[in-house]
């Protein structure tokens, strides 16, 4: 069953009481305050809080770190300039929905790769994320761009914001 990554953009500390989420990614537009009593929040509560930001990951001591590497044509040299100093964190990375990518994106050794779906395309994302699951032992996350049904995707993780949370 597919665990739920949390894309908090909005302050609110009840999604960390919530039992269904045990992963948050913190949105860089949030506030400074509500970001670090977030995270110390969730470390009380042994959940995990992400960021998009590598100054944010460092500068809250986050579990760790997403790194977009989707627009990349220097995966490996861009990979390690994002988590160079980021021992001991998680690290996802987002790449391009290419097999091609997903190999060059797992050569890195993140824990787990992201892949994006929208609506239309998400029988060849289906398609790409199951030949990835059956060739690679680094866990995946599906991230819905839009209203997607991401329960038949064979992923271990979804990614959800507060727009599309409420449909679980």
């Amino acid at each position: 069953m597919q665990k739920f990554i949390i894309s908090v953009t909005k302050e609110n500390f009840n999604l960390i009481e919530d039992k269904r989420f045990e992963c948050f990614i913190l949105s860089e537009s949030l506030g400074a305050e509500f970001k670090s009593a977030f995270a110390q929040k969730a470390k009380q509560q042994n959940k995990l809080v992400l960021s998009f930001s590598k100054e944010d990951c460092l500068k809250y001591n986050l579990d760790g770190l997403i790194v977009d590497l989707s627009k990349s044509e220097h995966i490996l040299s861009d990979y390690e300039k994002a988590t160079g100093d980021l021992k001991g964190k998680f690290i996802g990375v987002i790449c391009r929905n290419r097999r091609h990518e997903a190999m060059l994106c797992s050569e890195c050794e993140p824990d787990f790769i992201v892949f994006r779906a929208w609506e239309k395309g998400a029988d060849k994302v289906k398609e790409l994320i199951s030949w990835y699951a059956d060739l690679f032992l680094i866990q995946s996350a599906v991230l819905p761009m839009e209203i997607v049904d991401f329960t038949a995707f064979e992923t271990d993780f979804v990614i959800l914001d507060d727009v599309l949370l409420k449909g679980i």
